[in-house]
């Protein structure tokens, strides 16, 4: 305490000089306006520059807290835009309706207000109430292509009547079949899957055989058991045939890219273009029949189809 009245004492000239200094620019400032408002902004103006700077400084220390926070707003406004997995089950519209020009000879297309009688899938118009044949539409919303065992989910399952071993089609052609259902999703066997096999046959001569996936190129597949005796053309049309009770027959799988006669075997090797695009398939059809229980009975019962075998 005696330090500190010998420094006041010691330097008592400049502390009353410069209280009298303050004094002074107070009574100079608060007596005229035009010094008080010059004074006040430029106040203003330093005070707004410390301030922005500190918020700078703590806004750098704070980015993690906002980025979470931006992030949680985000989600909020695409959960709005986003549809959830119970809608749009159905494309608009699988083939173009009839288009129509304007006055001024634009093409205009016209969608159909309710769901049509029939839906061309897989080159094949098929009813879309044909009570032998039930259709339900279904959007993929998981798809895996680059396995040797591949597989697609549905959203759609129990809820929506679908059973396993319904077949799936799109508009392109066979796509696979339903292998496990809970209520409201469905896993579907692809048919790029090792283990798929469909019964088909060359629609220009009616040639049986059986399509497979090689495992390689989604875009392919291969017609298995076709004698080398059957003549082949480039670009013949591979199809769905009767011996099969999953899909409805004459629906489109493919067409024949190559074929080649191996020197030790007694059948074509028969390399076909499939018609789905797995890539970008998004839209598909769950299809039954509703006769196969009967038709599975009966054939097992006389020996066609053997005790707990699976029809191609």
């Amino acid at each position: 305490m005696r330090n500190l009245f010998l420094f006041l004492f010691r330097f008592r000239g400049a502390l009353v000089f410069g209280l009298l200094e303050i004094i002074s620019l107070y009574l100079f400032i608060t007596s005229n306006s035009y010094q008080r408002a010059a004074f006040f902004n430029s106040a203003n103006t330093y005070a707004g520059t410390v301030l922005a700077r500190r918020t700078q400084i703590l806004d750098y220390f704070h980015l993690a807290e906002m980025n979470q926070q931006l992030a949680a707003e985000n989600a909020a406004l695409r959960q709005q835009l986003y549809p959830a997995d119970s809608v749009r089950r159905e494309a608009d519209s699988v083939a173009l309706p009839p288009a129509r020009t304007d006055s001024l000879k634009r093409v205009r297309y016209q969608r159909p207000a309710t769901r049509p009688d029939t839906l061309l899938l897989g080159q094949q118009r098929i009813p879309a109430r044909d009570p032998s044949y039930p259709l339900i539409p279904a959007r993929v919303i998981n798809n895996m292509l680059h396995n040797v065992d591949n597989y697609l989910t549905l959203n759609v399952g129990s809820a929506d009547g679908v059973v396993p071993g319904k077949g799936v089609i799109a508009a392109g052609g066979v796509v696979g079949r339903v292998k496990v259902v809970s209520e409201h999703y469905a896993t579907v066997t692809s048919l790029l899957h090792s283990q798929t096999r469909i019964a088909s046959k060359i629609k220009r001569d009616g040639t049986f055989g059986t399509i497979k996936w090689q495992g390689d190129d989604p875009t392919h597949a291969l017609l298995d058991n076709v004698l080398r005796e059957t003549k082949l053309v480039k670009g013949d049309t591979v199809m769905t045939s009767s011996y099969n009770s999953v899909f409805p027959e004459g629906i489109f799988i493919g067409t024949i890219e190559s074929f080649v006669k191996e020197p030790d075997k007694n059948f074509w090797t028969i390399r076909v273009k499939l018609g789905v695009n797995f890539a970008n398939l998004t839209y598909v059809y769950i299809v039954t029949n509703r006769n196969k229980p009967e038709r599975d009975t009966v054939e097992t019962h006389t020996g066609i189809l053997p005790k707990g075998g699976a029809r191609p």
